[in-house]
């Protein structure tokens, strides 16, 4: 799921389980690198958690309000609130273990 910053700050409110947003831009090589791997995951646990995506280029102010400063970025969100971050490219074993951490 793609958000903008409307349908960013309304999933925040209203969604009961954890969102795990990937914060990417088009031009990032291992922002690529890490999409089928966040494809794949979300396929494994969309029942459970909520995975999104937000472009920092079309949506600059979330990426702000976020102090998103390199991408990837990673953010697990908990009742709408900040819970885990994870900067740059790592294994999938590494985001499988934070998704599970979480799960309800």
């Amino acid at each position: 799921m793609n958000l903008d910053a409307t349908s960013f700050k309304s999933l925040l409110k209203s969604e009961s389980r954890p969102i795990l947003v990937d914060f990417w831009a088009e031009w990032c090589a291992p922002c690529r690198m890490l999409a089928p791997i966040f494809e794949k995951l979300s396929e494994k646990y969309s029942d459970r958690m909520v995975f999104a995506k937000v472009n920092v280029d079309e949506c600059p102010d979330i990426a702000e309000d976020y102090g998103i400063m390199a991408v990837p970025t990673l953010i697990l969100f908990v009742d709408g609130t900040e819970v885990e971050r994870i900067v740059g490219l790592v294994p999938e074993k590494h985001i499988e273990s934070l998704i599970k951490r979480y799960l309800k």
